[in-house]
């Protein structure tokens, strides 16, 4: 089962902020706390996400190898190419053309791609093969059913 997911294009983010209302600091995810009435502050949404506009992009994800790490088929991934990628990071990388999302391993020398699903085999580049670190991967956008 190969692990390179084939994504829409990258889609970079617009200059222009986008400002929700926040309801509150947080919610609680346990026992329910009293309604409060909250006074009603808005957020800039790309101000909470983006730290380099110009280098971010948009991707969504196809495919079940980031499972375990969160990232579900569907979700959209805002993606920093300003930042330099480290080992651990999730990252979009470029594996012989395509794109795919996994966790970058750089150990003594060694570089390779790790799927955060245990039914996904790590890509490790071959003689000949191309692998480049496109991007560190800073968030992940859910929808869920309404």
């Amino acid at each position: 089962m190969h692990s390179v997911c084939d994504f829409s294009q990258p889609v970079p983010l617009a200059d222009s902020g986008l400002t929700l209302p926040l309801a509150g600091d947080k919610v609680c995810a346990g026992f329910p706390s009293p309604a409060e009435d909250f006074a009603v502050k808005r957020i800039d949404l790309t101000q909470e996400l983006v730290t380099h506009p110009q280098a971010t992009f948009l991707l969504r994800v196809s495919g079940e190898s980031m499972r375990e790490a969160g990232i579900f088929d569907g979700d959209m991934l805002v993606v920093n190419k300003a930042l330099k990628p480290r080992h651990g990071q999730v990252v979009v990388a470029v594996v012989d053309g395509e794109f795919t999302v996994k966790y970058l391993y750089q150990r003594a020398g060694r570089v390779k791609l790790k799927a955060a699903n245990a039914t996904y085999p790590d890509i490790t580049p071959k003689d000949g093969q191309t692998l480049e670190v496109w991007g560190v991967v800073t968030a992940s956008i859910k929808r869920f059913p309404a």
